[in-house]
């Protein structure tokens, strides 16, 4: 065993931190209680693994005779499974695990927030949200005074799509541009992107919109960015309204991204068309095809009610609210002295 020298073996984060994170878990389960979510517990290793071309799992050996299990990237196989079941909306709070994540912003082990309402549209989701974010923050405040990320999170949260975000930053129509000009948007947008020519269509929008977008969201006040494009559903449905859109959003404050919400797919054979579109991506940029997650197929199929998810990257709302730069500070003790 190799000695932990000098001070590593203690916490990154504060006293002060380790106590609000305490906090903000009571409040968040008082809130779900008070709204008759019910919380639930899922597993974290699994065989089967929901498919994302962008977010790469740790794999598990098992025995040499069985497939290997994997570390989940989300709860969100097992809950929808619990949805389909019979649950009624359902609330969790765990670990996951994404391989290669590592900087300012992320750890390979974080801690997600993540829920189902039943009988939910993703619009109802977002004043879900704010609810949610007002009711823990302000909870914590009174008890932590210099919360400097406080007063920006209890103001009122505006809405912006996807295709606004980009005009107004990049002056781009981004949903009726040809990939040539993504390529061409891209080249002149993004500093040393000399790859643009060659990158994937979803690739270069998801390069504009961290480099050039993000950064402008939720400064002023916490920011949905709404209604992606539909090859970026990922679980969600398309918008009947407009087929280019996809229900779906993500929160911003101050830049940083805290919640990922669905308009969720119940169709089973658009699982599987979405899961090979998503494996063809993975084999393109030279990453291993997954197996996908059969039980929720299987549920799917058995009939997933009408529902809407979101999943919180809880360490990221501490970092806002105490208004701190790195996520290691956010948490105990990240990949660094695990």
């Amino acid at each position: 065993m190799t000695p932990i020298s000098n001070e590593d073996w203690r916490p990154t984060c504060s006293q002060e931190i380790l106590r609000l994170r305490g906090s903000l878990l009571a409040a968040t389960r008082r809130f779900f209680a008070e709204r008759h979510y019910l919380e639930v517990e899922t597993p974290l290793l699994s065989r089967d693994i929901v498919v994302d071309a962008h977010l790469e799992p740790y794999s598990v050996s098992a025995d040499s005779s069985e497939l290997p299990f994997f570390l989940q990237t989300s709860p969100e196989a097992f809950m929808k499974r619990l949805v389909a079941a019979g649950s009624g909306s359902i609330y969790q709070i765990t670990h996951s695990f994404r391989n290669g994540e590592a900087g300012q912003r992320h750890n390979p082990e974080f801690t997600m927030l993540e829920w189902y309402g039943v009988d939910t549209s993703y619009h109802d989701q977002m004043t879900f949200v704010q609810d949610l974010v007002h009711s823990v923050t302000a909870a914590v405040a009174v008890e932590n005074r210099q919360l400097s990320g406080s007063d920006l999170l209890q103001k009122a949260f505006t809405q912006t799509t996807y295709s606004a975000a980009f005009l107004e930053t990049l002056g781009a129509e981004i949903l009726d541009l040809s990939d040539t000009e993504i390529v061409e948007l891209t080249s002149r947008s993004v500093k040393g992107d000399s790859c643009a020519a060659e990158s994937e269509r979803d690739d270069l929008l998801n390069l504009l919109l961290a480099e050039c977008i993000e950064p402008t969201l939720g400064v002023r006040n916490p920011e949905f960015l709404t209604d992606y494009p539909a090859s970026q559903a990922a679980l969600a449905q398309v918008n009947p309204a407009d087929p280019r859109t996809a229900g779906r959003f993500e929160l911003y404050a101050n830049g940083v991204e805290l919640c990922n919400g669905y308009q969720e797919l119940t169709d089973a054979a658009e699982l599987a068309r979405r899961d090979d579109i998503q494996n063809s991506s993975r084999s393109a940029h030279g990453t291993s095809v997954l197996p996908g997650a059969p039980g929720l197929a299987a549920a799917m199929t058995a009939g997933l009610p009408s529902c809407s998810g979101v999943a919180l990257g809880f360490d990221r709302l501490v970092m806002v609210l105490a208004g701190l730069d790195d996520i290691s500070h956010a948490m105990p003790f990240p990949a660094s002295r695990a």
